[in-house]
């Protein structure tokens, strides 16, 4: 029987001052996470900016998700949109070679 590699590799990630240990499956798998640590630092380094000392940490964290949420939704939204316009697209031009 042929052996399956589960070999993890253990990668440590910063996020709103928080040391994070997890395994990741593969490097590809690690570029995404290497990539959201940065997007959530970014973020949650803005919010700090405009509200620490005015609001607390856990407000800061809050907005930074909200933030980070609501761009996922609008891109999630704009790649399903764009399916569709893709396929109105070739389907009008294909209706306009028939009646040509």
């Amino acid at each position: 029987m042929s052996e399956v590699k589960n070999e993890k590799q253990h990668i440590s990630l910063s996020v709103c001052d928080e040391k994070l240990d997890i395994y990741v499956k593969s490097a590809e798998e690690e570029g995404y996470y290497r990539e959201a640590e940065k997007l959530i630092r970014s973020t949650y380094g803005r919010y700090a900016e405009m509200f620490r000392g005015r609001r607390s940490e856990h407000f800061i964290a809050a907005a930074a998700l909200l933030d980070i949420g609501v761009k996922f939704q609008m891109e999630h939204a704009n790649k399903e949109t764009d399916v569709y316009n893709d396929f109105l697209s070739r389907l009008t031009s294909e209706i306009d070679e028939v009646l040509k």
